[in-house]
């Protein structure tokens, strides 16, 4: 004899629920942390290379001075540019993952008419991969250009000579364009495993 065991009503919606604020509030949370630390570096390297210029002068050579250095290294400007690009699209994805966490509360609604409709769930699921994969797309470059323009530099710097051009030196505040990159790549990374964790489900 076989006893049909019939799952409660509105179990699988409970579940879908759950799994929705998970993927939610986590990629929500880590996005935003990750977005924070982005920006903050973001600011850093462009405030710092305008204010922090030095004249260096040649030992042994009073009275004369090089001329200051361009506010920007040559070409990391375009690894800003990417970086930029890269955390606009991923405050796009924060918006996402809130509008999960919306999704979630409205299925754990008694009601069965304030629930989204499947299709609109998946919509935003897909969209969510998507922007994901296209900000992954642009830090990358932004990172492999940050990282060009960094290695050029070291190889033109002659080996166990004095460097007097401001512009040939690589400083801290060049690489912060490239750990920028590297974080957003990290978030958006972030955004899409956890949309896809729920798309698979």
């Amino acid at each position: 004899m076989q006893i049909n065991v019939e799952k409660p009503p509105g179990t699988h919606l409970e579940q879908v629920a759950a799994v929705l604020r998970l993927a939610g509030w986590s990629s929500l949370a880590i996005q935003i942390g990750l977005a924070a630390v982005s920006g903050v570096l973001l600011l850093l390297a462009i405030s710092g290379r305008t204010f922090n210029q030095a004249i260096v002068a040649p030992p042994g050579v009073p009275g004369t001075s090089l001329p200051p250095a361009r506010p920007t290294t040559p070409g990391l400007g375009i690894g800003v540019f990417w970086a930029v690009c890269g955390l606009c699209v991923l405050l796009f994805g924060i918006y996402l993952a809130f509008r999960l966490i919306r999704f979630s509360k409205r299925l754990r609604n008694p009601k069965p008419a304030t629930h989204p409709k499947r299709a609109k769930v998946m919509q935003v699921l897909r969209l969510a991969v998507l922007t994901g994969l296209v900000g992954m797309l642009l830090t990358l470059l932004g990172t492999g250009t940050s990282i060009g323009v960094l290695l050029a530099k070291s190889v033109a710097q002659p080996q166990g000579v004095a460097i007097y051009d401001p512009n040939r030196i690589i400083r801290s505040l060049d690489v912060l364009v490239a750990a920028a990159n590297t974080t957003g790549v990290t978030a958006h990374f972030v955004g899409t495993v956890a949309s896809l964790a729920v798309c698979t489900r």
